[in-house]
């Protein structure tokens, strides 16, 4: 499957060298000079964005915010020439799912890519039991029924579904629904399991996510 990616960045320079590079990684690649065209391509079509933080008319994280209230979920990965803690922390708040600073490599930004679809489940539609999930609309639902997730809590369902039954330990969870290096405390994770767990009752699925203490969490 050739995933598409949006990458927006007003370095005209810059952007077209990323829209080769990334061509020439096996990606479908498409531009935007600024927020505004961000906003006018993102859609189901779009795999992943390469979004830059400054753009000429917008911060790139208040156009990150705007596309996840318009209901894009696909992952959101920031460029920035800033190393500072709390612009990443920024960019994550503003729903964005990696960061990379600028200089950067190529194979890294394809590699960082290729992880984050893969973490938000757009590989493939699953299915376990009587819950399907749907990674083009980010909804997991019952015979119709569907329930919205957010892009983290998609991440963790589809982790446990492709378990099939068997305990995901705590630290895998983590490191399926976070981007590398996120500070992601126990009661954090334990507040979305929660969250998962009333959307599974309110699809009507019969599963539900148990808890073997010390060890993980499996969908049974």
């Amino acid at each position: 499957m050739r995933h598409t990616i949006l990458v927006v960045d007003d370095d005209h320079a810059l952007r077209d060298v990323l829209l080769r590079g990334l061509r020439d990684e096996g990606f479908t690649a498409v531009g935007a000079r600024d927020g505004a065209g961000a906003l006018r391509l993102a859609g189901d079509a779009v795999d992943a964005v390469v979004l830059d933080v400054g753009l000429p008319d917008a911060d790139g994280r208040d156009v990150c915010q705007a596309m996840r209230a318009n209901g894009f979920r696909a992952p959101v990965l920031f460029l920035t020439a800033h190393h500072r803690l709390t612009d990443r922390l920024g960019g994550f708040s503003a729903g964005g799912d990696d960061y990379l600073t600028k200089p950067f490599h190529l194979v890294e930004l394809a590699a960082r890519l290729r992880a984050a679809i893969k973490r938000a489940g757009r590989e493939a539609p699953a299915r376990t039991g009587d819950l399907s999930l749907d990674p083009a609309r980010f909804t997991a639902g019952v015979a119709g029924r569907d329930t919205a997730l957010t892009p983290t809590e998609f991440r963790l369902l589809a982790t446990l579904m492709a378990a099939r039954g068997d305990i995901v330990g705590r630290r895998e969870l983590v490191r399926a629904g976070w981007p590398e290096g996120a500070r992601v405390s126990d009661n954090t994770l334990d507040q979305y399991l929660s969250r998962l767990r009333r959307k599974l009752r309110e699809a009507g699925s019969d599963l539900t996510i148990r808890t073997t203490r010390g060890i993980g969490h499996r969908l049974v």
